[in-house]
């Protein structure tokens, strides 16, 4: 993923660049099946199910609330972003010791090893890449307006 939008991305301003990482995030919410009865195998913890459940829907909630901040030009944006990121990236990091921690994968998981498998990955990528767009804040503003005005 990185390497496929990240020449596109530089091409945009900050706030431009961080909402379509962010807009991956929007779909977190999806890891609140794992407390659907009979959805995944009934010998996980409930305590794990539960921690991943509800921090997926929480990091959902914080993307959805920083794309409308970046949107809407609030001077909270990018306050809100790192927010939502930091949250977002420990939860994940919270998510992946439990997995490992309880050997998720020897449990049946049904349709949601896809999450695991497909959706995980992707949403790691775009943590990382959008703490690397917050770090470079300053410089990439610089960068891009100025490649934006060379090319006009």
């Amino acid at each position: 993923m990185a390497w496929y939008v990240w020449p596109s991305l530089t091409k945009r301003s900050r706030n431009s660049a961080l909402i379509p990482l962010i807009f991956v995030h929007m779909f977190r919410y999806v890891g609140m099946t794992l407390l659907v009865t009979g959805m995944v195998d009934p010998k996980i913890p409930r305590d794990f199910l539960s921690a991943a459940a509800y921090g997926d829907l929480l990091a959902a909630a914080l993307a959805l609330a920083s794309i409308v901040a970046l949107r809407s030009k609030w001077r909270i944006a990018i306050p809100l972003v790192w927010v939502f990121n930091t949250w977002g990236f420990v939860d994940l990091l919270n998510g992946v010791r439990g997995v490992v921690q309880l050997n998720v994968p020897s449990f049946n998981l049904s349709t949601v090893w896809y999450i695991y498998t497909f959706y995980a990955p992707l949403v790691i990528v775009s943590h990382l890449m959008i703490f690397w767009i917050l770090i470079k804040s300053k410089s990439w503003n610089n960068a891009s307006y100025s490649a934006g005005a060379e090319s006009r």
